[in-house]
């Protein structure tokens, strides 16, 4: 993962197709899991210069943890024996903004019914910092909440489903948090790398 993310920040993607004698159609035996934002600017394989079959990617605004994206999880690392699973934000989430927004002026909330959802799911993560000094500076904030916000879901998973925690406890499997820098290309892993 890092080494294909080196490549990408550096400008020295290889091409994104399959490797040679791998058919997709003859399956899928992805290597890894990516919890990943649905930000248009954050293309997980891309990202991590990979091809078809390599990761099995879930996307959902502000790389929350629901139950539908922690049965994907499970399905992947089960199924597959995908072994390393990556809870990865970004800077400038617009999901992460939209929760530190509503918690800074609760009065102005304009989030539908559904949008409200994702906020309420982000929330925890962020009012801990509410109480901080980050509070009286939006943009370091949001920067905090970013990677508050993963290590709640890289938790979530850890510890909140049967099915994963018997895959780390009797596979190896293994959670980890991650951040990726939209200005540099680079992904910063730091939570819960060995």
């Amino acid at each position: 993962m890092r080494e294909g993310n080196r490549r990408f920040a550096t400008g020295a993607r290889r091409a994104l197709i399959a490797e040679p004698g791998r058919d997709p159609a003859q399956g899928q035996e992805p290597f890894a899991v990516i919890l990943g934002c649905s930000d248009s600017r954050v293309p997980v394989e891309i990202i991590f210069d990979q091809g078809p079959g390599d990761l099995f990617v879930i996307r959902v605004a502000g790389n929350i943890v629901a139950p539908s994206q922690v049965g994907s999880v499970e399905f992947a690392a089960d199924r597959f024996h995908s072994r390393l699973v990556v809870v990865m934000g970004h800077e400038h989430c617009g999901a992460v903004e939209a929760t530190v927004d509503h918690l800074l002026s609760p009065h102005d909330d304009v989030h539908s019914r559904n949008q409200k959802a994702i906020v309420d799911r982000i929330k925890p993560a962020v009012e801990g910092l509410m109480t901080t000094e980050f509070r009286r500076d939006r943009e370091t904030l949001v920067d905090q909440a970013v990677r508050a916000n993963v290590r709640m879901s890289a938790a979530a998973l850890r510890h909140g489903s049967e099915v994963i925690e018997r895959l780390i406890d009797t596979e190896g499997v293994l959670v980890v948090g991650a951040e990726y820098s939209i200005r540099t290309g680079v992904v910063d892993f730091f939570d819960g790398v060995p």
